[in-house]
């Protein structure tokens, strides 16, 4: 079995798109999942390609010269202020090389606003042939795969799907029969990594294990093989950011060992 393997931003996220494009060709990926939507959090750095002309031509360049292809884009944030219009520079100079999806997470409780901006979301990304996949964020508005099977099943677009992370999953206590008899259609990828076994009690403290300390696939608790065996086949994005690791061992380092870990990993708990 071949299975297709993208380079996360946040696993390598000061680095911009097209170093991380030679980085994850190095390492043996074959996808790039980049943040071209600027979000403006504290310390992370602006990779807006649709704005910064220089960035989009090198890493364009990059693509070309790597084969490494940019599998999604994220993240097109659903929240109580959101103008939906505002991601289609994103979407435009993502499309134009070659981008297949774009990550969706939900920061409003407003139930009925979020899925009409969910829906508006779909429509704007159709328009430059991109699917939208809802991630549930342990954190967030919508959480859990309940609440994420209620927004697709209520937009009902041909382009939305969903999208497992392997840590929410485990953090959120989903359980593994909800994977079951979902539309095989509305899974185009996923985000693999483990974690320890105990789950934070408060928000910051998901958020740091979230953002700074995820580890290798086999290194936890988290039963990833379990999660993947009721998924359909499909390309996994490695988001396993590590600061302690890249300060000890650089972002290219780090980035490779988290790939041959998860193939390790994989390899000994599927095939």
């Amino acid at each position: 079995m071949t299975r297709k393997f993208s380079l996360a931003h946040l696993t390598v996220l000061g680095c911009a798109p097209p170093e991380m494009t030679y980085i994850a060709k190095m390492a043996g990926y074959d996808y790039i999942s980049i943040r071209p939507i600027y979000m403006g959090l504290p310390g992370e750095p602006n990779y807006d390609i649709s704005s910064n002309k220089i960035m989009f031509n090198q890493t364009k360049k990059a693509l070309e010269e790597t084969g490494i292809q940019i599998h999604d884009i994220e993240l097109a944030r659903i929240h109580d202020d959101v103008n939906i219009k505002d991601y289609e520079g994103a979407f435009e100079a993502s499309a134009k090389l070659g981008a297949k999806s774009v990550l969706s997470s939900i920061w409003t409780d407003n139930k009925n606003f979020y899925i009409d901006k969910f829906g508006e979301l779909c429509e704007l990304a159709k328009q430059y042939d991109l699917n939208v996949d809802l991630e549930f964020v342990t954190w967030a508005g919508v959480k859990d795969l309940k609440e994420t099977k209620e927004v697709l099943e209520s937009v009902n677009m041909d382009n939305a799907g969903i999208m497992i992370d392997t840590l929410h999953f485990n953090r959120s206590r989903v359980n593994l029969k909800e994977l079951e008899n979902l539309p095989k259609e509305w899974f185009h990828f996923a985000h693999l990594c483990d974690g320890p076994e105990e789950i934070p009690t408060t928000k910051e403290g998901l958020i740091h294990t979230g953002r700074d300390e995820r580890l290798y696939p086999g290194e936890g608790s988290i039963n990833i093989a379990e999660i993947v065996s009721k998924m359909p086949e499909m390309v996994y994005s490695l988001e396993i950011p590590h600061l302690k690791r890249v300060e000890e061992f650089g972002y290219a380092e780090h980035a490779r060992r988290c790939l041959v870990n998860t193939k390790d990993y994989l390899n000994r708990n599927l095939d």
